[in-house]
């Protein structure tokens, strides 16, 4: 069963590009797009007369948002497969359910209406951290730079083997014939440098050394499949956060874990994930990691 890409769309500029990034996507990936927009107007129904049998202006205005972000994406990309839907929910809850049965979500950083600024906070956040497949948000603004084509930017952590966010960030990286830039952050104790200046360029060269023998090994169990991807290894000290939004410049992707807190409350977004989705040039893909 092919799962489709979906997109959420409210009719503004940021979720226009993010159904552009999704049709391009899904024309890679050979799957179908669906195209789901969800507001509340039905909850205004029962202001109505019963006996008004007129639909709300709303449901109209929603069937031609969907309609216009259909033919915009068969126009973009013939060979896409695209279904579209209205749904009378919460755009969170809806899209959420989506991702039980999706390939990925994607959604723009900011939407319409007077929280337009700080969407982020509650549409985007909520579903990359609700989500049950990926999310990738695409930022509110276009790049000043054009990104370098195929380049996908992946941080790896500290499990023994490769992540889910590895396996996904390498997936599209090869499917783009692309370079994947596996990058290891690394930070010395502030109790190993505090004693003496020659500890702490031992202490240093130590914590260094163990990164990237780590990020060797991950590396070697990723490409197992010898899929002649281009990977570049980056070692970098400093807080995590910062390196993988520097190191993301000029890329299409930048690819981040977040853990299944086995909750109702779904997926844990760090400190870091959220970082990169308020600050990161490119798109971010929130990619959930399951036990």
């Amino acid at each position: 069963m092919e799962l489709p890409i979906v997109v959420g769309v409210d009719g503004s500029e940021g979720s226009l590009r993010a159904l552009d990034w999704a049709t391009a996507e899904a024309a890679r990936a050979q799957l179908p797009l669906r195209v789901v927009h969800a507001s509340l107007w039905e909850h205004y129904e029962g202001m109505r007369p019963t006996f008004d049998t007129r639909r709300p202006a709303e449901q109209i205005l929603a069937e031609h948002l969907v309609a216009s972000a259909q033919e915009r994406a068969r126009r973009l990309r013939t060979e896409v497969r695209v279904v579209a839907d209205v749904q009378p929910a919460d755009p969170v809850s809806a899209l959420v359910r989506e991702s039980y049965e999706a390939t990925l979500v994607v959604l723009g950083s900011r939407g319409r209406g007077r929280i337009a600024g700080t969407l982020l906070g509650s549409v985007s956040l909520a579903v990359a951290g609700r989500s049950h497949c990926p999310v990738v948000v695409i930022p509110a603004t276009v790049p000043d730079a054009q990104p370098k084509l195929g380049r996908v930017v992946v941080g790896i952590g500290d499990a023994a083997g490769p992540s889910a966010a590895a396996r996904f960030a390498f997936a599209r990286a090869t499917s783009r014939h692309g370079e994947l830039v596996a990058v290891r952050a690394w930070r010395c104790p502030a109790h190993e440098t505090a004693d003496h200046p020659l500890l702490a360029v031992s202490a240093a060269a130590v914590h260094r050394r163990r990164a990237e023998e780590h990020l060797d090994d991950v590396l070697a169990v990723l490409d197992r499949t010898g899929s002649g991807a281009m990977v570049r290894r980056t070692v970098l000290q400093g807080p995590v956060h910062q390196v993988l939004i520097e190191e993301a410049g000029g890329a299409e992707l930048l690819v981040v874990g977040a853990r299944r807190s086995g909750t109702h409350h779904g997926t844990h977004l760090g400190r870091v994930s959220h970082a990169l989705l308020h600050y990161a040039s490119c798109p971010v893909a929130v990619v959930p990691e399951t036990p």
